[in-house]
């Protein structure tokens, strides 16, 4: 047996119930992949996104619903080192590239504004946009997983003084008739991590030219910060996470104060005397 079928096998086989059936529910409990999507799946290097597009690429292969895949690397800038290393994972994973630049990391290097990685994200998104209806597509699919669900909803709690969360699936407001998908979503980052040792895998981090910076962005030290509160709950009670995430499901509306809809502020007063 060829090692990437070993690499498969384990997604299925070893990690059948923390990555394969976690992926799976969450495609058909949120609807993510339905008869005759076109998929791109942004692969940035790291583990997360490789991992996704071996769930899909395994989906594609097995499932009774017909769809089309596309696997697309956005250069923003890497060293030839870290690209290198991105098709050298990609061929050991069986997966075929597209490859494509672009100059994010020359553009924010000339903005040279205090937030790079806020801006990077932000052209990497437009890029992504752009790159999937070039292709004919009509859906993105990231990496995020379960752990990134929950730090976003924290850090909407403790610094934006709201309460809302990295939804599933959301639709383009600016690129019509685009989703953005994410198939992880009930996958744990630890469980990940797990996937990647067991099989010996190594893929790139940040790899950007301003990585010492952006370990230090406030948004990325944020995002550090409530890894590690939710690392400390998790000693008090294991649970945590999971009822941080179940209570989005679990929204009383007879018991807030107020809440947002369509733009449109409601406040608990509105019918009170009715």
């Amino acid at each position: 047996m060829e090692e990437y079928q070993e690499i498969e096998r384990s997604i299925i086989k070893t990690y059948r119930k923390t990555i394969w059936s976690k992926f799976v529910k969450a495609v058909k409990d949120y609807k993510l992949i339905n008869e005759g999507d076109k998929i791109m799946v942004c692969i940035s290097g790291g583990k997360d996104s490789f991992l996704l597009a071996k769930c899909i690429q395994e989906l594609h292969r097995h499932s009774d619903v017909a769809f089309e895949v596309k696997y697309v690397v956005m250069n923003p800038g890497y060293s030839d080192y870290n690209v290198e290393k991105i098709k050298n994972n990609a061929q050991r994973l069986n997966l075929d590239l597209e490859i494509f630049k672009s100059d994010i990391f020359e553009v924010v290097k000339r903005s040279g504004g205090k937030s790079p990685c806020y801006l990077c994200a932000r052209m990497r998104r437009g890029f992504l946009y752009g790159k999937a209806e070039e292709l004919g597509c009509n859906k993105i699919a990231l990496g995020h997983h379960f752990d990134d669900v929950i730090e976003t909803t924290l850090l909407s709690m403790f610094y934006g003084s709201e309460i809302k969360t990295m939804m599933p699936k959301l639709k383009s407001t600016n690129f019509e008739g685009l989703e953005l998908i994410r198939p992880l979503y009930l996958v744990k980052e630890q469980d990940i991590l797990t996937w990647k040792n067991h099989n010996n895998l190594d893929f790139i981090n940040c790899a950007c030219m301003f990585t010492e910076n952006c370990n230090l962005e406030e948004g990325e030290g944020k995002r550090l910060e409530m890894k590690k509160m939710i690392q400390s709950l998790r000693k008090i009670n294991p649970n945590i996470d999971h009822n941080i995430f179940m209570s989005l499901t679990n929204v009383n509306l007879d018991c807030v104060l107020g809440y947002n809809k369509d733009g449109k502020e409601y406040s608990f007063l509105d019918d009170y005397d009715k």
